[in-house]
This record gives C-alpha cells, structure tokens and sequence, in this order.
C-alpha cells in the first residue's frame, strides 16, 4: 500500500511540474535601442496621472492593470509580455521605454501613429510608477 501511495505521489509531482513549465512564457529577444534613442531623457513635467488613462486603454489589455503581463489578451501571446515591476525593466533608460513603445515590435504594435510623442512620454512616466 505505502509503494502504491508513493508512486502516486511522484506521478502527481511530476504531472504538476509538466504543468507549471507548460504556463511559464519565454522571454522575447533583447531590444536593440540605439544609443541616440536611449539616451533621450523624459521631458519636465510629464504627468504620470496622464499616462493612466492611456495605460487602460491602449497597454492594460496585454501587459494587465499593474503590469505584470496578465491582461486579458497575454495568454494569446506566444512570448511573455513583460513584468514592468521587474528591476530588469525599472533599470531600461526612459529613452528606451519610450522607443519600446514608439516603435513596437511583433507582436507589440508601434504607436507612432496612435500616440504623440508627448502621450508616450506620459506612458513612461505611469510605467515608472509600477515599481
């Protein structure tokens, strides 16, 4: 009976650990920034509360209310869409988080149509308030 028990027991370990690795996304590849655009700084007196409100409506749905890369839509998503919490991301120059979003990347949309410069100087601010 104990050998029965413990083989079950290990089946039911390594079922749980299939499943967890299953959920777990990859990392997409590093973004390569150039040097002029990471080093821009964000301007005086962008407002954070600004970038909210343009959070919900054009990130919220993929990188989720805090972040943390759990919208709604992240599980359709093939690479991870990031955890803007992380010190890795909170390290990124404000140049680098501006062209992240300016310029996009599959599956990332560019929102140099969508957005002014001056929205996505808002947004970098907001992102810097998910520490």
């Amino acid at each position: 009976m104990k050998k029965i028990f413990f083989g079950l027991a290990i089946m039911a370990a390594f079922m749980f650990a299939q499943t967890s690795n299953a959920q777990a996304k990859p990392k997409g590849k590093e973004w390569k920034v150039p040097a002029a655009d990471a080093g821009k700084k964000s301007p005086a007196g962008v407002e954070a509360a600004a970038g909210k409100a343009l959070w919900g409506t054009n990130c919220k749905s993929c990188h989720g209310t805090k972040g943390l890369g759990d919208g709604p839509k992240a599980e359709k998503i093939d690479i991870s869409s990031g955890d803007f919490s992380s010190k890795d991301f909170q390290s990124k120059s404000d140049g680098s988080l501006f062209y992240y979003t300016k310029i996009g990347r599959k599956p990332m949309p560019s929102y140099k149509e969508k957005l002014s410069d001056s929205e996505i100087w808002q947004l970098v601010a907001y992102m810097r308030t998910m520490k």
